[in-house]
């Protein structure tokens, strides 16, 4: 048999809140005498017309085989205040040939929407505004404003603070205006990644009021407002040679190019300070600060530091690090060491002679050399009032000389680059001018030899008397140059002088 709607009905009708979801609106009735709950009476509903968007469907009740119109997509009253849908009604299985009724029927379904009091909302959420940080208190920093989307009623939104963790902004209850109520500071500990986050409500005054939150996000941006500070606060120097330095760095709490390379310097006062310090620069963000005399008593130090930082315009902070200077402490060394291992480093191919220290380079004085680097018995050069200090030294030859008073000769100066011809005349004009100076050693000298003990493999030397014919001639002496002359006139019967 065909179907048909219920009592002929042709037309139904509902009702539905917006913003509601699997309500059912409306309940389709039909008609079939086939055989209850088989394909030939089992009724199949769709809507053919009505709802471009899907915003309803017909479910079969398997019980009663009416038709359920059901929300499945939420209806807004501000879009669409009614609907007008068209519904086709068939069998699950088609009529039996030959029959002339039709297998299906349509019906129209009238759906209302009521209105429903919706809640405000921030149309950008989350909202980033940039400003600098430091501006002063009162500085409107934007309207925050929010939308009700009851366009139908007459209703007023107020706005309120839900999260200000600083308590640095206010907002207008009526038109949500914000304005700073503190001085905003990139450097608190309320800000992560630069960004200061507060929340606000907006209500309206409906029945029952409903209300939207909105979260604004203020990105600050830094300025130069904090000066650096010097780490660390304390240290100490020892004797131990790696520690007669301090390295110092500094902490700004600003971010770049606020911040390093820094600037280190002593004060000009007190005088004491770069008296007894000095500060090198390693780096943009380090230095060290050393000792500049040899020698401090043992104490604790306050030493002055100025710290200035790269900012625009820069900041600079005066900062005090205690150093503990510790007792029975020599500085003379390690300091000396240091600086002469820095200027080896640094000067390699300038090193001053008197610095170098390589074994191979020897600088001598004109008085004669090897006083830097050997160890003499200076008390040998001094003439002595008696004798017996020499005869108690340990063994050896002592030589107590007495050198003449008198002119000496001009010794021929050597040329500095010879001609090889010329060396010949060179040394035989230095052998005439020593022979003939009468200060040049030997002269008469006390020449003393130590006993050197008993038991002499040699013999006696009792022997070796000179002759004492006095035949013999000396004259030959007088050929022997001016040192032998003295000689000769003893002995070869010349006169004396």
């Amino acid at each position: 048999m065909g179907i048909t709607h219920g009592s002929a009905t042709r037309s139904y009708s509902g009702e539905v809140p917006e913003n509601r979801v699997e309500v059912v609106v409306a309940n389709l009735t039909v008609m079939d005498r086939d055989q209850p709950h088989s394909p030939n009476w089992n009724a199949i509903y769709r809507i053919i017309s009505g709802d471009p968007s899907g915003h309803f469907t017909i479910r079969t009740d398997p019980v009663t085989n009416e038709g359920m119109v059901t929300v499945v997509k939420a209806v807004d009253y501000e879009m669409n205040r009614a609907f007008m849908l068209t519904v086709m009604v068939s069998n699950q299985a088609p009529l039996a040939s030959g029959i002339q009724m039709s297998f299906q029927s349509t019906a129209g379904v009238t759906i209302s929407v009521t209105d429903v009091n919706e809640a405000p909302y921030f149309p950008t959420n989350h909202k980033l505004i940039r400003l600098e940080e430091g501006v002063p208190t009162g500085t409107v920093l934007t309207t925050f404003s929010a939308v009700d989307p009851d366009r139908f009623m007459q209703q007023a939104v107020r706005y309120s603070k839900l999260s200000d963790p600083a308590n640095w902004l206010n907002i207008n209850a009526t038109n949500g205006q914000i304005t700073t109520a503190a001085v905003l500071d990139r450097e608190s500990d309320y800000i992560k990644n630069n960004v200061y986050e507060a929340t606000f409500l907006a209500a309206d005054n409906g029945i029952p009021p409903a209300s939207g939150t909105g979260t604004l996000q203020i990105y600050l941006i830094d300025i130069n407002d904090n000066a650096p500070e010097l780490l660390p606060k304390e240290a100490q120097i020892c004797e131990k040679p790696n520690l007669n330095v301090i390295n110092i760095t500094a902490a700004d709490a600003d971010i770049d190019p606020n911040v390093g390379p820094f600037v280190f310097e002593l004060p000009s006062v007190p005088s004491a300070v770069r008296k007894n310090w000095t500060i090198t620069r390693l780096n943009g963000d380090y230095a060290q600060l050393s000792l500049r005399i040899m020698y401090l008593e043992a104490g604790v130090y306050d030493v002055p530091i100025i710290v200035t930082d790269s900012g625009n315009p820069p900041l600079y902070n005066t900062s005090v690090i205690k150093v503990k200077v510790c007792p029975s402490m020599v500085l003379l060394f390690v300091v000396w060491m240091k600086r002469r291992e820095k200027e080896r480093h640094t000067k390699q191919l300038l090193i001053d002679p008197e610095d170098d220290v390589r074994d191979n380079i020897l600088k001598y004085d004109e008085e004669g050399g090897g006083e830097e680097d050997q160890d003499y018995d200076l008390s040998q050069l001094q003439q002595p009032e008696t004798m017996d200090h020499v005869l108690n030294k340990t063994p050896g030859v002592r030589r107590v000389d007495e050198r003449p008073i008198g002119a000496e000769p001009q010794y021929p100066i050597r040329p500095v680059i010879p001609h090889p011809g010329d060396i010949g005349d060179f040394i035989n004009e230095g052998l005439r001018a020593a022979d003939n100076d009468p200060t040049a050693p030997p002269y008469d000298s006390l020449l003393v030899f130590d006993y050197e003990g008993s038991g002499s493999t040699a013999g006696s030397v009792s022997s070796l008397n000179s002759s004492s014919s006095g035949d013999q001639d000396y004259d030959y002496l007088n050929d022997w140059g001016p040192r032998f002359k003295k000689l000769a006139d003893m002995y070869g019967g010349g006169e004396e002088d």
